[in-house]
């Protein structure tokens, strides 16, 4: 493939390194003769991986789908523009219900559940949370297991059914907007901001692997931010810095924040 090595080199040292060269694999693959061919569930900054290769692959199709409309973890296609047929995901969706007596499960009890089985994370995508149960969107073949393994979470005894994939709602946001001013776009500043934490906790955050931006670790509370960056923290969520508004007065920048909820 072209610029494969640059590519590679790019992203080499960083969590989507070896994500990087197993992308470019695929393609090449379905450049080679494949129809198309399909990844695991990826996070959603390894849409950019899958951009910057298809930009480089002439006579590919980029195509992404995560089960329904608007997942965050989705599985990316490569296919060829002469391939005019249906591309099979392999996603399909699970529900898991458990005694309303236990509505306090939370996301990651039940990640961790999943991952406590020996389960890699590449395997499911979304997981949708509900008062007293949780949607999965998982690969295909791994659904039979799940059904005869995933007996508990937390130690609370739960029950997984199938899913249709059409039953799942579109996903639905609630944003907050934050209007605010930052002493400079320092990533500490401005997620302490946005979270609504001080911005010594916020450092500590960072330091501990809890923060990134645009999908990729946090390089350090000092790293600088800009319009459009995503920062997400582990247990908060995430924002979108959507707008520098200017410079006050007093020579702070003035940000828009979009936190979802």
């Amino acid at each position: 493939m072209k610029n494969r090595d640059r590519i590679i080199r790019y992203y080499k040292g960083t969590d989507n390194g070896e994500l990087a060269a197993r992308l470019i694999d695929l393609a090449d693959s379905t450049a080679k003769g494949r129809p198309y061919a399909v990844s695991e569930f990826v996070s959603p900054g390894a849409v950019q991986i899958g951009e910057t290769i298809q930009a480089s692959a002439p006579g590919l199709i980029l195509k992404t789908f995560g089960g329904y409309e608007g997942a965050e973890r989705v599985r990316l296609a490569f296919i060829k523009e002469s391939y005019d047929g249906p591309v099979d995901f392999a996603i399909t969706a699970c529900h898991v219900s458990w005694d309303a007596r236990y509505r306090l499960l939370s996301h990651r009890d039940v990640l961790g559940s999943l991952m406590g089985l020996g389960i890699d994370r590449s395997r499911f995508g979304d997981i949708i949370m509900e008062e007293t149960g949780a949607v999965i969107l998982t690969d295909a073949p791994l659904l039979a297991y799940l059904k005869q393994n995933f007996l508990k979470i937390a130690m609370v005894h739960v029950t997984v059914e199938d899913m249709a994939l059409s039953d799942i709602a579109p996903k639905q946001e609630k944003v907050k907007e934050i209007k605010t001013t930052v002493a400079s776009l320092r990533l500490d500043a401005v997620a302490s901001s946005g979270f609504g934490i001080s911005r010594t906790k916020a450092a500590e955050a960072i330091k501990g692997d809890r923060v990134q931006v645009n999908w990729q670790p946090a390089k350090g509370p000092s790293q600088e931010v800009q319009e459009g960056d995503v920062i997400s923290l582990r247990g908060k969520g995430r924002m979108e810095l959507a707008q520098i508004t200017g410079t006050s007065r007093k020579g702070r920048t003035g940000v828009l924040l979009r936190r979802y909820m």
